[in-house]
This record gives C-alpha cells, sequence and structure tokens, in this order.
C-alpha cells in the first residue's frame, strides 16, 4: 500500500497529534495526512511512503469515523482516499478489520456514544453551543480526533468547542467568565472584546498544525462592475418599502434581504455571464437565491446546464460547454472539479471563509492549469459597497453594519 506525500504532508504528519486542528488550504492534502496519522501513530501499523518503509498491520486497531460535509459524503471521496491504506466501510475487505464509517455533520449525533474509536472531522463546523458540538464534546470524551480545516476560526469565540474539548477549560461558561467582555446596553449579548489574547494565543498554537502549500497555480481575481436599479434601491433604502411584497419593510434585516435580492436580480449579471461563457465555456457560478438561479438557467439552450444546491445534486455536465450552477451554503466545500480554471461569483456571500472555500473548488494540486481566474461581479450600491468591505477585511458582513 504505498502512497505519496508532499514534503508538506510529511511535515505536518511529523507534528500532528491527538486534539490539533489541522490547517490546509483547499485542495492541500489535509486528508492524506489525517489518514496516514490514523493508521501509523494511532493504530501503530506501518506504511511505505514515497517509497521508504514498509507496509504493515496495526498493532492497535481501532475503528475510523470520518464527519465531513454531505457532498463529500455522497462523492465517496474519503473512500478512495481511505482506499489507498488498505482501509474499506466493509469489515471483511478492510486490512486489520478496522471499518471505516463516513458520515456527515448534520449525524454527527449518532456517534456520541462511540468508544475507542478514531475520529477525523473535516471542514470542521464547530461554532456556537449547539446539538453538533454537544455531540462532539461526547465523541472527543471517549475517543481520538483530530480536526481539518481551511478556516478554523474568525473570532476566539469559535475556538471554545476544541479549547473545551482538549480540557483547557472546564465548558464554555468558564471560557466566558475568563475572556469575554459584553458590550454593555445592547438588547442582545454582543462580545465587545477579548481579555487574555496572549493566553488565547498560545493555547492556539498548541494545536494547530498549519500544512502551507507552494502552489504551482496563479490565482487572478477581477472584479466586474455591474449596474442596479437606483429608483427600486430608494423606494427600499429611503422609503422602506418592500418592492417584492408591495408593502412596508419592517426591519433593518428585511431592508437588506430586499436590497441584495434587487441588486443581484438585475439584467446587467446575466449579460456579464454570457459574456464570460464565450471566454470560458466551462464556468462554475456561485449564487445565493432562487431568483438569481431562475435567471441563470435561461442560460439554457446556450449551455448545458447542471446544479448544486437543496434541492438538486446534479454532477458537473460532460461536454464542452457547461455551467455548473451552485448554491454557497449547499456546496461551497466538499468536491472539486479540475476541468474547468474559471469562476464566478454571480451574488456576493456574506462569509468571508465560504467565498474563499468555494475559490477552492477549482485550486488543487491535480489541476492542470496553472492560470485561475475568479470574476467577482459587484454593483456600487451601498449594499455591495458594504459587503466588500467586510469581504476584504477578511471577516463576515454583519446586518448591523
Amino acid at each position: 500500500m504505498p502512497i505519496q506525500l508532499w514534503p508538506h504532508q510529511l511535515e505536518a504528519l511529523d507534528r500532528l497529534a491527538d486534539g490539533n486542528i489541522l490547517i490546509g488550504e483547499v485542495g492541500s492534502g489535509k486528508s492524506r495526512v489525517a489518514l496516514a496519522y490514523y493508521y501509523m501513530w494511532v493504530c501503530e501499523g506501518g506504511l511505505s511512503i514515497n517509497g521508504v518503509g514498509e507496509d504493515a498491520k496495526m498493532l492497535s486497531p481501532r475503528d475510523l469515523y470520518i464527519i465531513t460535509t454531505a457532498k463529500k459524503r455522497d462523492s465517496l471521496e474519503w473512500e478512495g482516499d481511505a482506499s489507498e491504506t488498505g482501509l474499506s466501510t466493509s469489515r471483511k475487505l478492510s486490512w486489520n478489520d478496522v471499518q471505516v464509517t463516513v458520515d456527515s455533520w448534520n449525524n454527527i449525533a449518532k456517534y456520541k456514544d462511540v468508544e475507542n474509536g478514531f475520529f477525523i472531522l473535516d471542514e470542521q463546523r464547530l461554532v456556537g453551543n449547539g446539538s453538533w458540538v454537544q455531540s462532539f464534546l461526547k465523541i472527543a470524551a471517549k475517543n481520538r480526533w483530530v480536526l481539518l480545516s481551511a478556516t478554523p476560526g474568525d473570532t476566539w469565540i469559535d475556538y471554545v468547542p476544541v479549547f473545551v474539548a482538549n480540557g483547557f477549560y472546564k465548558n464554555r461558561s468558564e471560557f466566558i467568565e475568563h475572556h469575554v467582555i459584553w458590550k454593555p446596553f445592547s438588547k442582545f449579548p454582543q462580545i465587545d472584546r477579548y481579555m487574555g489574547s496572549g493566553k488565547l494565543e498560545m493555547l492556539r498554537r498548541r494545536i494547530s498544525v498549519a500544512m502551507p502549500v507552494e502552489r504551482h497555480t496563479v490565482r487572478h481575481e477581477e472584479l466586474v462592475d455591474v449596474v442596479y436599479d437606483r429608483v427600486a434601491m430608494d423606494l427600499i433604502l429611503k422609503k422602506r418599502w418592500n418592492i417584492f411584497k408591495e408593502k412596508p419593510l419592517r426591519n433593518k434585516a428585511e431592508m437588506i434581504i430586499a436590497a441584495r435580492r434587487m441588486v443581484n436580480v438585475d439584467p446587467s449579471r446575466l449579460e456579464v455571464v454570457r459574456e464570460l461563457i464565450n471566454q470560458h465555456p466551462k464556468l462554475i457560478i456561485f449564487y445565493n437565491f432562487n431568483d438569481e438561479l431562475d435567471i441563470l438557467k435561461t442560460l439554457e439552450g446556450d449551455v448545458d446546464i447542471a446544479e448544486w444546491n437543496g434541492h438538486k445534486h446534479e454532477p458537473i455536465p460532460n461536454s464542452d460547454r457547461w455551467v455548473y450552477l451552485v448554491q454557497y451554503t449547499a456546496g461551497s466545500e466538499g468536491w472539486n472539479c479540475v476541468e474547468t480554471n474559471a469562476m464566478v461569483f454571480y451574488s456576493l456571500s456574506y462569509s468571508y471563509r465560504v467565498m474563499e472555500q468555494a475559490r477552492g473548488r477549482i485550486d488543487r494540486m491535480n489541476t492542470p492549469f496553472t492560470d485561475l481566474y475568479y470574476y467577482t461581479l459587484r454593483s456600487n450600491s451601498r449594499i455591495d459597497a458594504s459587503i466588500m468591505k467586510a469581504l476584504r477585511a477578511k471577516r463576515n458582513f454583519n446586518k448591523r453594519d
């Protein structure tokens, strides 16, 4: 079962330990490193890596559980990677008689009673204090585990589940007591600032294993200006009128949603896409809302169309001229495509993390392309300007911004 690892992967494998976050860009090969770590260091087996060493059965076998995105689970990508080390979802077919289980984050609660296994938590979703986090903490208490992530956290509060699982704090409340200052006079709890940042930096370094990779690809980012209906925008922002429901807007959040919707459905965006198809006959397009999808589907007839969203999980078309319409939330991670070097952000996402994950769908180590092209459509409206400001600062846009 000889496997190949790049130098950056070998270095990460040497540094990785239980309870760590393996941090690598999308497409850097985190899954291979995690599987090698499980086989060699957790289960004490032997692997031939880059022609060095010998394959040997595990001395301390334990079952492997991989929690990942639904799309990555359905694509069987993890099963393919595991097979390179002789591992299978069938115990009878798996070397060492261990069983691999691959499931999505939505089903993590099914495994909260598992003991003495090893968990690889892929594209980690451990933010907040919800049911996924609670299930993770129960799993972490009775099993060995590592996390894989390209973007592990935007703020210190995002690290609380991992800090607690590593025993740095008893619970979320203890972390908050030691490190969080709340904003005064706020209608709802808002973090104003953090105390003890030096300690938090030290703890993050203790559990983080960075896996930088020198890519052969070059990203070309282009902002494409589009227009919007200024009269309609004035009705929304100044008159507080919902032009889609023909009634007053109830609050600021509803106003922002209406403003985004109005900006994103402007016909100028589709015109840009038609021009880009002439330059790039194979094009991935990310969008937010169903209104945008309906507009993009009018391209049918000019090109082959496939979709990945909450309703459809279609493969990329097998043709010479296609567009792949991907909804941000459903498809920003957990899959890849090396058949094209071009991507369009038809509308802006609130999340820097989501857009960066989306970029990684075509920026893979095995892509045959060197030059990758990313086209971000934006208007000079207040709403697009505010979102772009947040994204440039590598943070999420907040409706209170």
